[in-house]
């Protein structure tokens, strides 16, 4: 028997067909008859709980048991509350849809909620021993970084074509955007093996290393305010770099190829779950996941320090402050669930860590201000808060709605002076930043403000990575 005969008998790939391997195996090593090896390898798959205690055949009937009691959806839903009010009922229904899976444990969905694939932008999930590839985001790991300047405000006017500089020429925008002579990071160096996909996309990620997309992916110069001391700076007002961007390319092809393996092991599912299809931990698949995942969250982080790195020492500036959080990403967190502390799997996707004292960047539009928050470590919101203001329309719908004029006169009274972008990211498509702040002030407490003065994105027509 083989991997391909256990598939014959009904015994779904992953985790189960490895333990049946293992079963068949050892079966083969102690020297039993052969003749019955298929008999018993069917009766395992056709009453599994009756071989869980057997010291021979009880992984793999521990796998099988797994395996069936994953297969259905709840039957109630798993807990689950919503910060902000009129959200798009169908982002509303995709959260109540995730909280059905078996191995959810808890939900939360935040103000800035909007439609995605599987789990909504702005959903927060709290799974047990499972990981979801659409539930974290194909965009892996897409973070903010804001570093306050040693630059006067008065000279974002005065220096005007140097800082367009500095943006245009350390970094680079748009759909497969790259650098010919490469950036070098200590990401590089490490173990890109951990998963099949990885290693395959090494040198594309070494290639768009510093680079920042397309979509809602930006880099600004604004002006950032502070009423009170903040981490050693002053009460004051400073010039300030906010970038938004993620693991490009490599966290695409990550999330894809597990999305898919996921979904092949749970093909059962209905479709409207259909992006929902998760991984156990306790597979190689789940395993391989997390490292790719973790990884892509580091070259994020690589990809940010290098535009920073490379803007400050173009203008030759010191940073005063410098904060960055990430989204789209799960977390192994420990929560309080009925009184009882457990281990979770806590997917934010579209989502910013908001544990107690945690510093974040919530930003709002090219046109409205984003903010420097603390959490205050709400359990209810599994220690969660909005990543940014959220959309209320498609960029299709944009397209069809907005017009170039209008939009510059409303970023000229606004003091925005706009590099390039699509007219699907102008600020209308976005909810009013402050009402999604009003909504959340339980979850995070302001401490700055974030005025954009100098904006780019990716050039009209570039597909969105976000």
């Amino acid at each position: 028997m083989n991997t391909k005969d256990l598939i014959r008998l009904g015994v779904p790939p992953g985790e189960a067909t490895r333990r049946g391997v293992d079963f068949i195996s050892r079966y083969i090593l102690k020297g039993l008859d052969k003749a019955k090896l298929a008999e018993e390898a069917e009766a395992i798959v056709k009453n599994p709980t009756r071989f869980v205690g057997d010291e021979l055949r009880g992984e793999f009937a521990q796998a099988l048991v797994r395996v069936q009691s994953a297969g259905a959806l709840r039957e109630t839903h798993a807990e689950w509350r919503q910060w902000g009010e009129g959200l798009e009922p169908e982002a509303v229904n995709q959260m109540a849809r995730a909280c059905q899976l078996p191995v959810v444990v808890r939900g939360a969905l935040m103000p800035d909620a909007h439609l995605g694939y599987g789990l909504p932008i702005g959903g927060v999930l709290a799974t047990e021993n499972a990981v979801i590839p659409y539930a974290v985001g194909v965009d892996i790991a897409c973070r903010m970084k804001l570093a306050v300047l040693d630059l006067p405000v008065r000279e974002l006017d005065r220096k005007r074509d140097k800082l367009i500089k500095a943006i245009e020429t350390e970094t680079r925008f748009g759909v497969g955007a790259t650098f010919k002579e490469r950036r070098q990071h200590a990401v590089l160096d490490e173990d890109w093996s951990v998963s099949p996909v990885t290693k395959q996309n090494k040198d594309r990620g070494w290639a768009q290393l510093g680079t920042s997309g397309s979509g809602n992916h930006f880099v600004e110069f604004g002006v950032f305010t502070v009423k009170d001391k903040v981490e050693g700076l002053e009460p004051g007002e400073y010039v300030a770099l906010l970038s938004h961007s993620g693991s490009r390319g490599s966290g695409a092809m990550t999330c894809q190829h597990y999305s898919n393996i996921a979904m092949e092991q749970h093909a059962d599912l209905p479709k409207e779950h259909k992006h929902l299809a998760w991984l156990s931990m306790d597979s190689a698949e789940g395993q391989e996941y997390w490292a790719a995942m973790e990884l892509m969250g580091r070259y994020a982080a690589a990809n940010h320090e290098l535009i920073h790195r490379h803007i400050g020492e173009h203008l030759r500036l010191e940073v005063l402050l410098d904060v960055e959080n990430h989204h789209n990403f799960a977390w192994k967190e420990k929560h309080v669930v009925d009184g009882v502390e457990r281990e979770l799997i806590v997917h934010r996707k579209g989502a910013t860590p908001a544990g107690e004292g945690v510093l974040g960047i919530i930003p709002g539009s090219m046109a409205t201000p984003g903010f420097l928050v603390r959490g205050k470590g709400n359990a209810e919101s599994l220690l969660s808060a909005s990543h940014g203001a959220g959309r209320v329309m498609s960029r299709k719908k944009a397209t069809e709605s907005f017009e170039w004029s209008k939009v510059n006169r409303l970023l000229k009274e606004r003091g925005v002076h706009l590099l390039s972008a699509g007219i699907d990211e102008v600020p209308g498509v976005y909810k009013d930043i402050h009402q999604v702040m009003e909504a959340q002030k339980d979850l995070v407490e302001v401490l700055g403000q974030f005025d954009p003065k100098l904006v780019k994105m990716a050039q009209a027509g570039e597909r969105p990575e976000d």
